[in-house]
């Protein structure tokens, strides 16, 4: 089972046109999967003192970070689909990461550290920005594929290796030409 994270919340941006590209080629092979929409679930991503109390346990007082960690749970790959504001993670899926990736369920210290997601199979992170992937590596200390990829979801358990990052650079003074070309690719890119 496949689980999209999506972080977005206008249905007529780019990113949603991201969403229903992966959707509607999911759903013409065939595969199964699930979509997390933190807007549209209304997710709130702040951390509650009472949840920051009971955080290294592990204990949950969110109904939706109970039901994000078993559609989780029920996955063998993930795919994030998220705008790079300000050089990073939006907010919501940054908040959405610190409330639901808890100790006993995506790591465990007791030991010292270990992820718990090696179930994971593939992760792929989609993203757009206003810059080239290029300017994010090596002007922006690599957001995504130097810290999101190579260490959040490494020390979730799941291998940097089998992951892959695809961005669409630019995205507020390109074509829609360009637009339409990146979405035709998109399952061959993921693919690939």
């Amino acid at each position: 089972m496949k689980t999209i994270i999506y972080t977005h919340p206008y249905n007529n941006s780019f990113n949603h046109a991201i969403l229903n590209t992966m959707t509607n080629y999911f759903d013409s092979n065939n595969e199964a999967y699930q979509i997390i929409d933190l807007y549209k679930d209304d997710f709130n991503p702040v951390l509650s003192s009472v949840e920051l109390q009971q955080y290294s346990t592990g204990k949950v007082t969110d109904p939706l970070v109970t039901k994000y960690q078993k559609m989780i749970s029920e996955s063998d790959e993930l795919i994030f689909i998220f705008p790079i504001w300000w050089h990073n993670l939006p907010a919501m899926l940054k908040g959405f990461l610190d409330k639901t990736m808890l100790n006993n369920f995506a790591y465990n210290e007791d030991n010292g550290w270990s992820g718990l997601l090696t179930y994971i199979k593939k992760a792929t992170v989609i993203t757009t920005s206003t810059v080239t992937k290029d300017y994010l590596i090596t002007e922006s200390g690599d957001p995504i594929q130097g810290v999101f990829i190579d260490r959040t979801l490494s020390d979730m358990g799941i291998d940097p290796q089998i992951n892959k990052w695809i961005h669409f650079g630019k995205v507020n003074v390109t074509t829609d030409q360009a637009r339409n070309e990146f979405l035709h690719n998109l399952s061959i890119i993921y693919e690939d």
